[in-house]
C-alpha cells in the first residue's frame, strides 16, 4: 500500500545508497513539481550514466568513417573540441529564461528537439551496436560473409526491445550497473591503449611516428582539406553529446543541485582526455592506407584496426567488449530519454501526455509507458537504417543537431532576456559564466552547422548526401507548426504539480 507524501522537512533514508536531501524535494517543489520519481542515483552514478553513455571507445568506433578521411591529424586533434565547456539547459530553462511572447513557442520547440534528439541518439548507438554485434560474425568467417540491412535493422530493433525490458524491470540496480559501467569504460580503453601497439610490435610491425600521429594531413573526401579536418570534429561532438544526461537524471539524484553540474563536468572532461590518448593510440597503429580501414570487409573499421593489431582471436576478444560497452550505452540512454520524454509529457509537450506521464507505483516508481514510448519512437525512426548508408548515418547527425539546437536555445534565452533573473546554484563559474555561454553559443550554432554536411563533398549523390537538414528541417518546422496549430491551447509550459493528490515515492515503501 502507498504512504503518505513525503513532506518537504522530511528526511528518508536510503538503502545504502545515501539520504534524499531535504534540499532536493525543496528545490523542486520551488519549480513547482512534486517528488514522483525515485531519488536514488548518487553524485558518482549520475556521472556514471553519462560516462556510459559517451561509451568512448563504441562511440569512437561508430564514428571512425568520420574522423579518418582527414587523416591523423584530423582522429588526434579535432577530439579536443569535445572538452569545449557548455551550460546545461532545456526547455524548462527555456521558458524561465525567455521573454513574454517567446516562452512557450521557445520551450516547446526546445523540448521537441531534446526529445527526438535523445531518441536519435537511442537509434544511432543501438544502430551501431547492431553493427558492431554483426562484425563479430564477419570476423570470425574472415569477412566472407556481410550483413545485410535486413539483418542489421533486425539486431537492432531486438536491441532496443531488450533494453525497454532492462529498464523497466531492473531500475532497483540500474545505478550499480552504472557504476559497473564506469569500470567497464576505463578498463577497455586501458586494455585497448595497452594491446594495440604491443600486439604491433609482436607482428613485428613499426608503429607509425609522431610525426605521423600529431601532423600527417589526408584528404578522402573532395571537399578542400581544411573542411575536412572540420568535418572530422563530427565524431567527437557525436561521442561527448550525452552529458544532459545528467539533468535528466535530476529527479532521482540525491544532492541533485551538485551530482549534476558535478556529472556533466566530470563525464565531459574524462572522456576529452581518455578519447583524446585512445586516437592518438589508434592512429599510431593504424594501416596508413586509410582506405583499407574505412573499406573494411569486416563491416567495421575498429574492427580492422584490432584485427590488423592482434590478429582474428585479439580482434574477436575486444570487439566483444566494445559491442557489450556500446549495449550499455543504449540502455543508459533509453533511460536518460525516457526521463526527458516524461518530464515533457507531464508539462503536456507530447501527443498522448496524459497517458504518457503516468508513473508506475508497481514498477518501482519508473515511467514505464514512455519508457516504451521511446522503444517504439526508435523502432520507427530506425527504419531509415533499410534505405542506405547516408540514411542511417543521419541518425547520428540527428542526435548531434537536434540536442544541440536544445542546449543552445537556452543558453540564448538567459543571456538575452534572463540575466536579472538568473540566480546562481550551489556550483557557479562566476564572472566566466558569460563567456562561457558565449562561447558555448557560438561552438553549438557551429556544431549544428557541421552536422548538416555531406561528408564527401559538396556535389554528393543521392547515396552520399546528408539528410539531417531534411529529418531536422521537418522536426523544427513540424514543431513550430504543431505548436500553432493546436500544442499552444495545450502547452502553456512548466506546470506546477505540487499538491496534486497522489503519493509520491519514498525509499520505505520501495523496500
Amino acid at each position: 500500500m502507498d504512504k503518505e507524501p513525503l513532506p518537504v522537512d522530511s528526511k528518508v533514508e536510503s538503502s545504502g545508497d545515501g539520504v534524499v536531501e531535504t534540499g532536493d524535494l525543496q528545490l523542486l517543489a520551488a519549480m513547482g513539481y512534486k517528488q514522483e520519481l525515485r531519488r536514488h542515483y548518487s553524485t558518482v552514478q549520475v556521472f556514471a550514466i553519462a560516462f556510459s553513455i559517451m561509451g568512448l571507445l563504441p562511440s569512437i568506433a561508430s564514428t571512425l568513417s568520420f574522423s579518418v578521411p582527414a587523416g591523423p591529424v584530423g582522429m588526434v586533434w579535432a577530439d579536443l573540441a569535445s572538452a569545449m565547456p557548455t551550460a546545461g539547459g532545456l526547455y524548462f530553462w527555456t521558458h524561465y529564461f525567455s521573454g513574454g511572447k517567446w516562452k512557450n513557442p521557445l520551450s516547446f520547440v526546445v523540448g521537441c528537439s531534446n526529445t527526438i534528439g535523445l531518441v536519435g541518439g537511442v537509434c544511432s548507438i543501438d544502430y551501431g551496436f547492431a553493427t558492431m554485434l554483426l562484425s563479430l560474425i564477419s570476423l570470425s568467417r574472415d569477412g566472407n560473409w556481410t550483413a545485410s540491412r535486413p539483418a542489421i535493422f533486425g539486431t537492432y530493433v531486438a536491441c532496443i526491445v531488450t533494453h525497454g525490458v532492462i529498464a523497466t524491470f531492473f531500475g532497483r540496480i540500474m545505478p550499480k550497473i552504472q557504476t559497473a559501467c564506469i569500470f567497464t569504460n576505463v578498463g577497455l580503453v586501458v586494455a585497448s591503449v595497452i594491446a594495440l601497439p604491443v600486439g604491433r610490435a609482436m607482428r613485428h610491425e613499426p608503429i607509425n611516428p609522431g610525426s605521423y600521429v600529431f601532423g600527417k594531413v589526408e584528404n578522402l573526401t573532395e571537399w578542400p582539406t581544411g573542411w575536412t579536418f572540420m568535418l572530422a570534429w563530427l565524431s567527437p561532438i557525436w561521442t561527448i553529446g550525452a552529458f544532459d544526461s545528467c539533468v535528466h537524471m535530476s529527479e532521482e539524484a540525491t544532492h541533485a543541485a551538485r551530482a549534476v553540474p558535478l556529472g556533466i563536468i566530470w563525464s565531459t572532461a574524462l572522456c576529452g582526455i581518455l578519447g583524446w590518448l585512445s586516437l592518438a593510440v589508434i592512429a599510431a597503429v593504424i594501416d596508413t592506407n586509410l582506405t583499407n580501414v574505412l573499406d573494411s570487409k569486416f563491416g567495421q573499421p575498429m574492427a580492422q584496426i584490432y584485427y590488423d593489431a592482434l590478429g582474428k582471436k585479439g580482434a574477436l576478444g575486444f570487439m566483444a567488449v566494445v559491442a557489450i560497452v556500446q549495449f550499455f550505452m543504449g540502455l543508459s540512454l533509453v533511460i536518460a530519454a525516457s526521463r526527458q520524454s516524461w518530464a515533457f509529457s507531464r508539462d503536456g509537450g507530447i501527443p498522448f501526455s496524459h497517458f504518457f506521464r503516468h508513473v508506475s507505483k508497481r514498477v518501482m516508481y519508473q515511467p514505464v509507458r514512455m519508457i516504451w514510448g521511446v522503444v517504439v519512437a526508435a523502432i520507427v525512426l530506425g527504419l531509415l537504417a533499410l534505405i542506405d548508408s547516408a540514411a542511417s548515418n543521419a541518425l547520428f547527425s540527428l542526435a548531434v543537431a537536434g540536442n544541440d539546437l536544445a542546449w543552445l536555445v537556452p543558453i540564448l534565452a538567459r543571456l538575452v532576456w534572463g540575466e536579472e533573473r538568473f540566480q546562481p546554484g550551489e556550483f557557479y563559474t562566476g564572472w566566466l559564466s558569460k563567456p562561457i555561454a558565449i562561447t558555448a553559443i557560438v561552438y553549438l550554432t557551429f556544431a549544428i552547422i557541421l552536422s548538416m554536411f555531406p561528408t564527401t563533398g559538396g556535389n554528393p549523390s543521392p547515396q552520399d548526401m546528408n539528410y539531417t537538414v531534411v529529418i531536422n528541417g521537418a522536426l523544427w518546422g513540424g514543431a513550430i507548426l504543431y505548436y500553432f496549430l493546436y500544442a499552444r491551447k495545450t502547452f502553456t509550459g512548466p506546470k506546477t504539480t505540487v499538491g496534486e493528490d497522489s503519493s509520491s515515492p519514498s525509499e520505505t515503501n520501495l523496500e
